[in-house]
């Protein structure tokens, strides 16, 4: 047993089902879309264990299952400091028709960085290589019925100290102008907005809104086409001015990352410890980012712990220049015990104890509980 190198022992899961609904009836169509989560504790023989918490919208039992069946197999019996060799394992296993959910493998890795940086006695960020301890913080809204919703919510975040907004408008792209229209004249000419419509703008539509908005000052344009849209990308790239910000759900990780980058579809590329593979694959894509003079905003993961972990990566790097925060925010805060460490100047400060650094919250885990699944090394 080595308490600074431990192997793993036994990984548990706890399948939580939960009420919240991130999208109206026009994004989720005829399947369920409860926001459901599984949380994970792997378990080392040097007694210390680290956390995470997976994405299960569709279904938690699918979730839960390819952690067990698939992933666990991987990990178990195996030192924490393989987590390069695991994080390639997944991809192999991936590529040969299992093709995880975006959001797994990520939670698994990210527990692996959570135990090696208790076991070094450092917060992940520190561990990782640190850069700063804090950083600003935007208010990034839900779809929202109503033009004066997205002014309201604007100005409730700007009062409590939050220096930028992001609007997620319901589309379509003339009502999405609108929103845009009325929250620079509520915000005012200098304050830091943002749009991500998660559309499916035609590239002559994404154009026109594009144009508005460098009008407008808005100080980057999301996701106006689906991810995989390169050349559509490409061509909105060379029309407009504005930033373009996109990769937030590409498949393949980097990879996918740099085929965006190479073909200069993107000014800004998005990543987060769920949707691209932990820990070890965040900060692949924010090092590619980087070394192409891009900046890497790391995006929610709709979940608090794996947010918190985020905030540790995005302290670990130097070209991100925002924390992302769903709002409102309790919703998505679960299974997290702590409050989001945000002070009133709407700053985001890295926990401090060693690992991740936040507490779970083990009774509304359990209230939420519906399956505790236990894997173990043999």
């Amino acid at each position: 047993m080595s308490k600074t190198n431990p192997v793993i022992t036994k990984l548990e899961t706890w399948r939580c089902q939960r009420t919240e609904s991130l999208f109206d009836s026009s994004r989720t169509g005829r399947s369920p879309m409860n926001w459901d989560v599984v949380v994970l504790r792997v378990h080392t023989d040097a007694g210390i264990a680290g956390h995470a918490t997976a994405l299960a919208a569709r279904s938690s039992i699918v979730t839960q299952a390819y952690l067990h069946e698939t992933i666990a197999p991987v990990v178990l019996g195996r030192r924490v400091t393989e987590r390069e060799a695991i994080w390639h394992e997944l991809w192999t296993i991936d590529r040969h028709l299992t093709f995880f959910p975006v959001y797994l493998p990520g939670p698994i890795d990210v527990a692996l960085w959570d135990i090696a940086a208790q076991a070094a006695g450092l917060p992940l960020y520190q561990f990782i290589g640190e850069c700063r301890t804090s950083l600003p913080v935007y208010a990034s809204s839900l779809f929202l019925s109503k033009t004066e919703d997205y002014v309201k919510q604007l100005r409730a975040y700007k009062k409590r100290g939050f220096t930028a907004y992001k609007a997620h408008p319901p589309g379509p792209w003339r009502k999405d102008m609108e929103i845009h229209r009325a929250l620079r004249k509520a915000a005012g000419p200098d304050y830091v907005l943002m749009t991500d419509p998660v559309a499916d703008y035609s590239l002559e539509e994404a154009i026109r809104v594009g144009r508005d908005l460098e009008k407008l000052n808005y100080h980057w344009f999301e996701e106006p086409f689906r991810d995989f849209e390169i050349a559509k990308y490409a061509k909105l790239c060379l029309a407009l001015d504005i930033p373009i910000a996109g990769t937030e759900t590409t498949r393949g990780g980097p990879w996918g990352v740099a085929q965006a980058i190479a073909f200069n579809a993107v000014d800004i590329v998005r990543a987060d410890v769920s949707w691209k593979a932990g820990v070890t694959g965040t900060l692949k894509i924010a090092h590619l980012a980087e070394a192409h003079g891009l900046r890497c905003e790391i995006h929610c993961t709709t979940m608090g712990f794996m947010d918190i972990a985020n905030l540790h990566v995005s302290c670990a790097i130097k070209n991100c220049e925002y924390f992302e925060l769903l709002v409102p925010e309790e919703p998505f805060r679960f299974p997290m015990k702590d409050k989001y460490p945000i002070d009133k100047n709407g700053i985001a400060h890295v926990p401090q104890k060693p690992g991740i650094g936040v507490e779970l919250d083990w009774d509304a885990i359990d209230r939420a509980c519906v399956e505790h699944k236990i894997s173990k090394a043999k």
